[in-house]
């Protein structure tokens, strides 16, 4: 399943949880998945409101407890970890406390592992993020798109006294993304930290092909001169069922199959070479279909890798929990991806050097690109005592001529 998040009057953690609430996302069930955490002093409450002619649910967290704990982003997510939620939810729930961290920090000039969460490290607000992850969960939205936001003017309080509107947290968690603010003529917060950080680590900023199957409308508590809510579309990616049922599409005509998978990503920044090496090993050995890694230049210049792991869906969730188990990432981000295949297989043939192994590349049954096996042309190469690319050449030419390739 898909969903877009319509923020025609801004985002924040519990208009979002209030639109999942709408759209269908059973109520109790989010209650008992909450319940988990041990997390006291409140109480979540859903009230049907309507306004301006639109009807929805207004989520509500009542705190029946003093709260006084100053929480780090270990705390939390030592919370989390500590629930019984979906591991989907989970990975999503510390993906988002992760990046929270991160744009705190560089607001703050200090570690992320340092910064001390106030009003997004409250009760509420943990309670709005990590139901936010369960509702997805539990309409079983796999991808996330967002609409642009709101830019408004004005002032906000917050723990270190009034701040501009946008928050320096909101805005350094959209930082660097695609995501584009549109100017309103209004004053007041409309887009929360909680709510940025959700849409920044989950959703894409883009518009989606979307069959529609429900809608939810999740409303926030100020009065504004229009209906003060952001609207969730859900359904299907019409482009996959269209795919499905259409066997003589571009792709399968160019003989190409199509799956789905699922690609899983983190940004890692204090991990030695050897433990990144031991990581990909253990999950290529646990059934990951590819795992890579690329540079990165991280917070505080220091150097990273971004690992990203292709999964199968039914894998995906057991090697995000992996990652997250055996590496040092705090979380992990999942997305659904389709993918196009050409087909291949290994064949033995003759060259002027000896026998070797070719993997062939096809389009249905038409190779299309030739590639000799290492091991084999290593082994030619100490037989003939010839430089491993002179042998390379040899045996790529004479499987070119082998099936029939255009030299």
């Amino acid at each position: 399943m898909l969903a877009y998040v319509d923020c025609f009057s801004g985002v924040s953690g519990d208009m979002l949880l209030g639109a999942l609430l709408h759209a269908g996302a059973p109520l109790d069930a989010l209650r008992a998945g909450l319940a988990t955490l041990p997390l006291t002093g409140y109480t979540l409450e859903a009230d049907e409101v309507s306004d301006h002619g639109i009807r929805g649910v207004r989520a509500r967290v009542r705190l029946t407890g003093a709260e006084h704990a100053h929480r780090r982003l270990a705390d939390v997510a030592a919370l989390i970890a500590a629930g019984g939620l979906p591991d989907r939810a989970s990975a999503r729930a510390l993906a988002i406390f992760e990046r929270l961290a991160e744009a705190e920090g560089a607001v703050h000039g200090v570690a992320p592992e340092e910064v001390t969460f106030h009003e997004v490290g409250a009760v509420d607000s943990i309670v709005d993020t990590v139901g936010v992850t369960l509702g997805l969960e539990l309409l079983g939205v796999d991808d996330l798109y967002c609409s642009e936001l709101p830019l408004t003017s004005g002032r906000v309080r917050a723990a270190h006294g009034p701040l501009p509107v946008p928050a320096p947290a909101t805005l350094e968690l959209l930082k660097g993304s695609t995501a584009v603010w549109r100017p309103v003529a209004a004053e007041g917060e409309l887009v929360t930290p909680t709510g940025a950080a959700v849409v920044a680590t989950l959703a894409r900023f883009e518009r989606p092909a979307l069959r529609v199957a429900t809608t939810g409308y999740g409303f926030g508590t100020r009065a504004l001169p229009w209906a003060n809510c952001v609207r969730l579309l859900v359904g299907e990616a019409p482009a996959a069922e269209t795919a499905a049922r259409t066997p003589e599409g571009v792709a399968e005509r160019a003989g190409l199959a199509r799956d789905t998978i699922v690609v899983i990503e983190s940004n890692i920044d204090n991990m030695t070479g050897e433990a990144l090496g031991w990581l990909l090993e253990r999950l290529l050995a646990e059934g990951a279909l590819d795992v890579s890694y690329a540079p990165l230049q991280m917070k505080k210049n220091r150097p990273g890798a971004l690992l990203t792991v292709i999964a199968a869906p039914a894998d995906a969730e057991r090697l995000a929990a992996l990652i997250v188990r055996e590496s040092a990432t705090l979380g992990v981000r999942l997305r659904p991806s389709e993918r196009l295949i050409a087909g291949r297989r290994i064949e033995q043939i003759e060259t002027p050097l000896g026998p070797a192994r070719v993997k062939l590349k096809l389009a249905g049954e038409q190779v299309i690109a030739v590639a000799p096996e290492y091991d084999d042309l290593r082994a030619l190469a100490e037989q003939a005592n010839l430089p491993l690319e002179t042998v390379a050449a040899q045996v790529t030419q004479a499987a070119r001529r082998h099936f029939g390739l255009a030299e």
